[in-house]
């Protein structure tokens, strides 16, 4: 779909015009159509910079005028700017993620543990061009954009927050341990993971806690960084992972990978985790309607009947999951249990096609 006519909201002068009188796009946009004489295209790039086209834009969708595509690097100044009109019942919400590995398919496990998946960092070669566009996204967006998002006025501990929630990424957030190190109250611990969720730096994945007779399942959630690389920079990690973190990475990795997979599902998709503190737990677990699909996740070429006690747990407790997966680095796909398959962390996909 090619757009007739293109707006950059960047450009100050373009930005000022329509801060002065929104209502010049609609004059403009009627006598583009009268030039093409059909409903048109319109693209317009950083919307959340003037709120106030977002009316003016439903009176032109009302009046079948145009079809607007509209991107944005700040969801949070729409989500809870003051008075934004979010279009009800005329948008579809789209999130434009990192790539998944389908879209990058030449890169090495330990590139993506390392160094993400952002597009701009995908196509980098050097390490010297990798390490510079990583910190420059962190010390120009995180820190700076991010931290004016949530109107912080002390740059140092907002800075320190970020580090604490990069090194946990992927663990069950514990506010009141970031509190104490970083110096702020547990409700402000909270409302910086808020912000960071509302920017899309962070995928909250709540725990499943009903349809057990256990008492102690977790109930917290973990945090996962959007950006391997990016979680890296943050919390001001080398290149060189020793190997007992890579696994740790390894987890992160597909969950990640899973949430963007559940975006592009046909079927409604959530992914969660699971979790005793006193017994077994299973890393991901995707929840399609009334089903569950338990997933563990080993960094291993070789995994074995020890790997599947979580999820023979988990299939026994839920009825409403009939298969189990463990996601490792195993060549080829391997039946370990009657109900349970090993597969290669290229093949995700195939999880949530899984019947």
């Amino acid at each position: 779909m090619s757009a007739d006519v293109e707006i950059s909201l960047v450009v100050p002068a373009t930005r000022q015009r329509y801060e002065q009188n929104p209502g010049l796009l609609l004059k403009e946009l009627e006598a583009v159509r009268r030039q093409k004489q059909k409903r048109l295209v319109v693209f317009i790039d950083e919307i959340q910079k003037v709120p106030g086209l977002l009316d003016v834009i439903q009176h032109a969708i009302d009046d079948k005028l145009a079809t607007f595509l509209l991107t944005g690097s700040s969801a949070r100044k729409l989500r809870r700017g003051k008075n934004v009109n979010l279009l009800p019942g005329r948008v579809v919400s789209l999130r434009l993620d990192p790539l998944l590995f389908c879209e990058y398919p030449h890169l090495e496990l330990e590139r993506i543990l390392v160094d993400g998946s952002l597009p701009p960092i995908v196509g980098v070669d050097t390490r010297k061009d990798i390490e510079l566009d990583l910190r420059s996204y962190v010390e120009t967006y995180l820190e700076e954009e991010v931290r004016a998002e949530a109107i912080v006025r002390q740059v140092g501990t907002f800075g320190r927050f970020l580090e604490m929630a990069a090194i946990d990424s992927g663990k069950i957030a514990n506010f009141s341990a970031i509190s104490k190190q970083v110096g702020v109250s547990h409700t402000t611990v909270k409302g910086y993971y808020q912000i960071l969720e509302d920017c899309l730096v962070a995928n909250r994945i709540d725990p499943v806690t009903k349809g057990s007779r256990r008492k102690k399942l977790t109930r917290s959630s973990r945090y996962l960084i959007f950006d391997l690389g990016v979680r890296r920079l943050a919390a001001r990690e080398g290149h060189r992972p020793h190997r007992d973190h890579l696994g740790f990475l390894f987890e992160q990795y597909v969950g990640l990978e899973l949430v963007r997979l559940s975006r592009l599902a046909a079927e409604p998709t959530r992914v969660h985790f699971w979790r005793d503190p006193d017994g077994p737990e299973v890393d991901w677990v995707l929840v399609q309607g009334d089903r569950f699909v338990p997933v563990e996740v080993k960094y291993t070429d070789s995994p074995g009947a020890r790997d599947t006690r979580h999820l023979k747990v988990f299939l026994d407790e839920y009825p409403q999951a009939e298969q189990g997966f463990i996601v490792c680095r195993t060549p080829q796909t391997l039946q370990l249990d009657k109900c349970i398959q090993a597969v290669s962390w290229r093949q995700l996909d195939k999880i949530l096609d899984s019947d």
